[in-house]
């Protein structure tokens, strides 16, 4: 599976942006497929997640209630809503691909990484 992120950029506080994960591969639509963001300096960090069936979530803390994680299977696509989006939401988002295909928030259960893409949030 080659997971392929997009839809970064620079946006003011209180902006919006939609982030999407386009992955190859027919399995892909069985695994859970999460979020995580790493800003200069810090940690990645578990930002949300979502299963195969879309039906189950995970946010993090500092995200819940203002970005939203959802999926279309028949276009092998993730995406990942940001609203009301802060200067401490600025980091480099990873997307991920667990093929154990639980709801996991821990970095070393996903097994594909695609390449990040920059969020930028001015104040």
């Amino acid at each position: 599976v080659q997971l392929q992120a997009s839809g970064g950029g620079l946006v003011q506080a209180g902006g919006s942006l939609r982030l999407s994960c386009a992955a190859s591969g027919r399995t892909f639509s069985r695994y859970t497929v999460g979020w995580f963001r790493q800003a200069p300096g810090k940690e990645r960090e578990f930002v949300a997640a979502i299963a195969w069936s879309g039906e189950r979530t995970s946010y993090a803390g500092s995200v819940k209630g203002r970005f939203t994680i959802s999926r279309d299977n028949a276009k092998n696509t993730v995406y990942l809503q940001l609203n009301s989006l802060k200067p401490e939401d600025t980091a480099v988002y990873y997307c991920a691909a667990d093929r154990n295909g639980g709801l996991t928030s821990h970095q070393y259960d996903y097994d594909y990484w695609g390449q990040g893409t920059l969020v930028t949030v001015s104040s």
